[in-house]
């Protein structure tokens, strides 16, 4: 009788988040979640009236990026629906800022991590959330 602990090709994987890509994926993570994070911390402080929705913005894309290192960091279930969520949000808002930042670019004088698609950042925030979500959908319980 096989094992039952073991995958088969019948079954997903069950491996951790944190392992081989997984691990790449968690250093990106937590440097944009640091990045973006501290970034919108000096904007807010020093200058929020001159863009106030940007910084915001921002501050919320750090939030987003930190759920999700924790997400992967952890695994299990809990671990993986956090990533899962912060994901699908992050690609949610960098789809949503990205059309508006262009369309309207009044509304942002200023980028944020999202803006234009996350070109000030060579277009890993457009590329991240795609890579994150297929991880996460491929090791699946």
């Amino acid at each position: 009788m096989p094992d039952q602990s073991t995958p088969t090709a019948s079954r997903p994987r069950d491996a951790a988040l944190n392992t081989g890509v997984g691990r790449v994926l968690l250093l990106v993570y937590g440097v944009f979640a640091l990045s973006a994070s501290a970034r919108a911390l000096v904007q807010i402080s020093t200058h929020f009236s001159e863009a106030p929705l940007a910084y915001l913005l921002s501050a919320f894309a750090g939030l987003v990026y930190l759920a999700a290192t924790v997400g992967l960091a952890r695994g299990g279930p809990r671990g993986r629906m956090l990533a899962l969520i912060s994901c699908t949000v992050e690609l949610v808002g960098v789809l949503v800022v990205g059309v508006l930042s262009v369309v309207d670019a009044v509304a942002f004088p200023d980028d944020t991590v999202w803006s234009r698609f996350g070109s000030g950042y060579g277009y890993v925030p457009l590329v991240l959330p795609f890579i994150g979500l297929w991880w996460i959908w491929r090791h699946r319980a």
